[in-house]
């Protein structure tokens, strides 16, 4: 045994025997015999001098040893698991996978993604739509983009692409449209508000920069995703908040307006991608989403 390492096909079978509670099903998942699970389990064992597993019934019942063991080594199988997966993800064939708020996605991203794939032709990316608070670390991404606050965690590398920047837009059908324009923000004071469940604070936080009372906000119609909020401000439903970055091709075409401007959040829209993954793609990613965001900031 080396620096008190017991052997590594040990550990292999005892923490699959302790991930799935049988002995049977770790060999099936080793491809091995039950009887050579078992001896594995009683070399580890010897190896350590303390019990680590208790027969019960036809199963098997861990120890306090067991379970503090389990705990370690099914930590340490699921970082050797991701990182191998990582490694073949960033082979010349494998695609970059990319998370996305289904809403960025479908109103930013796809109608960017032709001009993406004749630019960067290697990149051979990977959309992950996802709704709700986003896991940058879930397995099987490569990188995460979205809308968040600093400070960033120190396990992620963070490419900051723009500030966030949200505003009410309205579609020019809305009844009250014409009466709007060149109106002060107060004027939406009383208006039933279409908003989003998942940013609560999106309003009121326009409300104070515009230095009105967000107590005096009437909220309206809620949706679950900016997606769906952003559509029924077009259908002249009523007025919704969203970020500048998308609604900038409706603002362009004129399909909504945004009488009152945008005001700057303390969220970006970033790049995510974990330290320990050294991979290019990301960068040349990054880089070529700040040029699409500076872009489209210029007109």
């Amino acid at each position: 045994m080396t620096a008190g390492l017991p052997p590594l096909n040990a550990l292999r079978a005892f923490e699959a025997v302790a991930r799935l509670g049988s002995v049977k099903q770790a060999g099936v998942e080793l491809n091995v015999t039950h009887g050579a699970i078992s001896r594995q389990l009683k070399t580890l064992e010897e190896a350590l001098g303390i019990v680590l597993l208790e027969k019960e019934g036809r199963g098997v019942k861990l120890t306090d040893a067991g379970i503090h063991l389990r705990n370690a080594a099914g930590e340490a199988f699921e970082r050797l698991r991701s990182t191998c997966a990582e490694l073949q993800r960033q082979t010349a064939e494998a695609p970059f996978v990319l998370g996305c708020p289904g809403s960025l996605l479908a109103r930013w991203f796809i109608p960017r993604l032709d001009r993406l794939n004749r630019d960067l032709p290697d990149l051979r990316l990977q959309l992950s739509a996802s709704e709700g608070e986003l896991d940058p670390r879930r397995a099987g991404l490569d990188a995460t983009l979205w809308f968040a606050e600093p400070p960033w965690p120190a396990d992620m590398r963070v490419f900051e692409l723009a500030t966030e920047r949200i505003g009410p837009v309205l579609s020019p059908h809305h009844p009250r449209c014409a009466e709007w324009q060149g109106a002060p923000p107060a004027a939406l004071l009383g208006e039933p508000l279409l908003h989003p469940t998942s940013r609560p604070q999106a309003w009121p936080s326009w409300a104070r920069q515009q230095n009105l009372d967000p107590a005096r906000l009437r909220l309206g119609q809620s949706f679950e995703h900016l997606y769906f909020l952003l559509e029924a401000a077009l259908a002249g439903l009523g007025v919704a908040i969203a970020p500048q970055q998308l609604v900038a091709d409706d603002l362009t075409t004129g399909r909504l307006l945004a009488p009152w401007g945008f005001v700057e959040t303390t969220a970006h829209l970033a790049l995510w991608v974990p330290a320990r993954r050294a991979d290019r793609r990301a960068e040349r990613l990054a880089e070529w989403l700040r040029g699409e965001l500076g872009a489209q900031k210029a007109h």
